[in-house]
Formats: structure tokens, C-alpha cells, sequence
């Protein structure tokens, strides 16, 4: 399998976790985001943020994994990375495939843009993973499911401010 380029999106409170993510499955794919170290976009713009997200970030990502901690489902910068990625690029390149990882088995709320891809079944929520191939066959089939881009759910509608 090829390593595809992913784009993580995740709340910078489950740094931590996403920093081990990265250390045990980082050889699975090549790694598009923000680092948060010094890394966002400081605008209260919401349409210059996403524009920013998708030239420094998704530009040539394919897949972007939506790491999911405590506070993820309520964070706007997810929700806008989320619908970034849902988006076809002006240059004709398809949207992202969109997945969503457990980093603790407490965690299952979903933001609500990216549970109505998973009820749409153009994305899917998963479990840890146990393995490298286990990522690596959740990662290809985000990869495949952009030829179903029909059953992108991405309303104009986003967060304005984190909910709590």
C-alpha cells in the first residue's frame, strides 16, 4: 500500500496523545497539519482561516483523520478543518477522505459535521488503532471513498465559537 499524505486535525488539549499517535504509526503515512507550536492562523476571519487551512495544510493532503479527545467534538477549528477538507479545490482536486480515531474509548462524540458524513457513509469512526495495517486500511479507505463525493453532507453553516 502507498503512504498517503494526511492532514491530522485535532484539539491542541490531546497534544500528548496525538504526539504518541505520531510516534507509534508515523512510518503508516506522510503527515500534513498544524504542529501547534506557534503554527495558527491568528484571524477572527473565519473565511480567511479556512483559506489559510487548505493552502498551508490540505493543499496536497488526501485524507484528513480527525483524532478524537475529550473536547474535540466542540472545537471550531475542527469543525472548519473538517469542512475544509469536505471541499473540492479550485484546481479540480477531489475533496479529502474524511475519518475519525478514538485516542481514548471514553471519546465518541462526533463533531456534529463530520457525524453526518458518517451517517451518509462517506466517512467512519474507528477505534484505536491495534496495528500499522489497521491504520493503513483505515487511511486507504478514506483514500477510496473520495470517488463518493456524492455523499458529502458539508452545509455553509459552522461553528463561530467553540461550544462547551
Amino acid at each position: 500500500m502507498a503512504k498517503h499524505k494526511v492532514f491530522l486535525s485535532y484539539s491542541k488539549a490531546d497534544k500528548v496523545a496525538v504526539d504518541k499517535f505520531c510516534e507509534t504509526f508515523g512510518n503508516t503515512f506522510i503527515r500534513r497539519g498544524m504542529e501547534m507550536e506557534g503554527d495558527l492562523i491568528d484571524s477572527t476571519n473565519t473565511d480567511y482561516v479556512m483559506s489559510q487551512i487548505r493552502k498551508r495544510y490540505l493543499k496536497d493532503s488526501t485524507v484528513t483523520i480527525v483524532l478524537m479527545g475529550k473536547c474535540t467534538w466542540a472545537r471550531r477549528f475542527i469543525d472548519w478543518e473538517i469542512q475544509s477538507s469536505l471541499r473540492r479545490f479550485s484546481d479540480g482536486k477531489l475533496p479529502n477522505g474524511l475519518i475519525a480515531i478514538q485516542l481514548w474509548t471514553s471519546y465518541n462524540t462526533l463533531p456534529p459535521r463530520l457525524n453526518s458524513n458518517r451517517d451518509s457513509g462517506y466517512s467512519k469512526f474507528y477505534k484505536y488503532p491495534t496495528s500499522n495495517i489497521g491504520l493503513c486500511n483505515m487511511i486507504e479507505w478514506a483514500f477510496n471513498q473520495r470517488a463518493n463525493e456524492n455523499l458529502i453532507v458539508n452545509p455553509r453553516t459552522r461553528f463561530i465559537n467553540n461550544r462547551t
